[in-house]
């Protein structure tokens, strides 16, 4: 008979999941991912409309994965030649199977901070800016808007950077800075998707 912490230990494990990167340097690899609260990894299908918007922009992109759970927008981007990634993620343990699955991955050019993503966006710094943004923070938190003022009032954001943001489909009109131009949109189930682009 198993004792209590030997079982949960196995249940953690059952309930872990992975994620795919679907195309580039690393397709097809399986990359496992914590089972923590709020984590919600971008599907496969949402993944493969973003990355189709912005083919034409990820090689060479310096990208900034915020509230970067499971990774796999990061991961995907470097996968197609983005030239870095840093991840911002604030659990302990989704931040340690970040840092685990660069090490899988032999990657060089990707940094992971264990970081609340607001946190470390007030700083008012240019000592990097990025290209390409993703902002998919933890459904129902009122962290999106926060996040993309962020990103504008302490100059993050390279000349014509792009931002994706993905938020639940019932939150009301997202106000974005006003300088940000919406270039692409879709609804998928309960997810609402958008790109846009520095003005």
């Amino acid at each position: 008979m198993r004792n209590k912490s030997s079982q949960k230990q196995i249940n953690n494990k059952v309930n872990d999941g992975v994620i795919r990167i679907i195309s580039g340097q690393f397709r097809g690899r399986k990359l496992p991912v914590k089972d923590v609260q709020g984590l919600r990894p971008t599907t496969d299908r949402i993944k493969e409309t973003v990355f189709n918007w912005l083919m034409q922009d990820i090689h060479g992109a310096n990208v900034l994965d915020c509230f970067a759970g499971s990774g796999g927008l990061g991961f995907e981007a470097l996968s197609r030649f983005a030239n870095s990634a840093v991840f911002l993620e604030r659990d302990k343990l989704a931040s340690a199977q970040l840092k685990a699955n660069t090490e899988t991955l032999k990657l060089t050019n990707a940094q992971i901070n264990c970081t609340d993503s607001l946190v470390y966006l007030s700083q008012n710094t240019l000592q990097q800016q990025f290209d390409l943004v993703f902002v998919d923070p933890p459904f129902r938190q009122n962290l999106a808007k926060k996040c993309c003022d962020l990103l504008s009032e302490n100059e993050w954001l390279s000349k014509n950077a792009l931002i994706y943001v993905e938020v639940e489909n019932e939150l009301s009109p997202l106000q974005t800075p006003s300088n940000w131009l919406l270039l692409k949109e879709k609804v998928a189930g309960q997810v609402l998707c958008r790109l846009y682009q520095l003005q």
